[in-house]
């Protein structure tokens, strides 16, 4: 199998293998508070307490994944446009 032709076929396998993650689990936890919701800071003694609401995933813990998000984009772009209710002047 010629190089080119195994590259272009790794990457398909990787693009296909990322949008059936994105469908099956749209969600992942937040990268900044580890999926707390909340940044971690220590009292002076050394014991974890709760710090900062955090404003990437607005204390959810969680965040949508950049490939769900493009394709919930793609898709509300498309039904506004084919929409039949929309007026034209």
């Amino acid at each position: 199998m010629p190089l080119p032709l195994l590259a272009s076929a790794l990457l398909i396998l990787l693009t296909l293998g990322y949008a059936g993650v994105c469908a099956a689990s749209p969600w992942k936890t937040c990268r900044r508070c580890d999926g707390l919701g909340f940044q971690l800071t220590h009292t002076k003694r050394g014991k974890p307490k709760s710090g900062k609401h955090c404003r990437r995933c607005d204390g959810h813990g969680i965040r949508i994944r950049l490939g769900r998000h493009l394709w919930n984009r793609w898709t509300r772009t498309y039904r506004d446009g084919t929409s039949t209710a929309r007026s034209t002047r």
